[in-house]
């Protein structure tokens, strides 16, 4: 067993380099571009909406109010007629990135720690490459993959763009697996 306090040099190394393969991936190859569609004549509907001064938040529409009212002709004729979609309305600020990216960096380190701890109770120090590389893979995929997959499921974020961040987490999982079990203790 290898105690997590242990493992903090390549819990930090690998958020380091997962957070700088990240920024390479969205920056490079661009493979995300499409992953929000625009809105036809979005000049419009962004007018339409302003008035509202709707507060940041998810919301769905039509929404019931609960399994009774979702049941009612009513509400599945509103339904029908749609448009249904879930959105989610952000604080009206200056773009930038900085908090984000902060955040992103905690989320990589809580990743790596969750990995250090299950390889650290499953194997001993001097384990080898393989082994580690093997246990931290498959926790770092399913931090940065499994629960992706529900917003397809029940948010309809479309299946193309859950193959892609899959594919990120993979190769987020296999460079952190790697660098654990280069950086693993002897």
């Amino acid at each position: 067993m290898v105690p997590v306090r242990s493992l903090w040099l390549p819990i930090l190394v690998s958020a380091v380099a997962v957070f700088v393969i990240s920024s390479l991936l969205h920056m490079l190859l661009k493979y995300h571009n499409d992953d929000y569609l625009g809105l036809p004549d979005e000049a419009a509907i962004l007018d339409a909406l302003r008035p509202f001064h709707i507060p940041p938040g998810n919301y769905m529409f039509p929404r019931a109010g609960g399994l009774k009212e979702a049941g009612t002709p009513e509400f599945k004729a509103k339904w029908a007629a749609g448009p249904v979609g879930f959105v989610t309305i952000v604080a009206n600020q200056a773009p930038g990135m900085a908090k984000e990216l902060v955040q992103w960096f905690i989320y990589l380190i809580v990743v790596s720690i969750f990995a250090a701890y299950i390889a650290g109770r499953a194997l001993d120090p001097g384990a080898p490459y393989l082994q580690v590389f093997r246990f931290v893979g498959a926790t770092a995929f399913i931090g940065y993959c499994l629960a992706l997959w529900q917003n397809t499921i029940w948010y309809k974020v479309r299946w193309t763009t859950a193959l892609k961040q899959t594919i990120d987490g993979l190769i987020y999982a296999a460079f952190t697996a790697g660098i654990f079990g280069w950086l693993w203790p002897m």
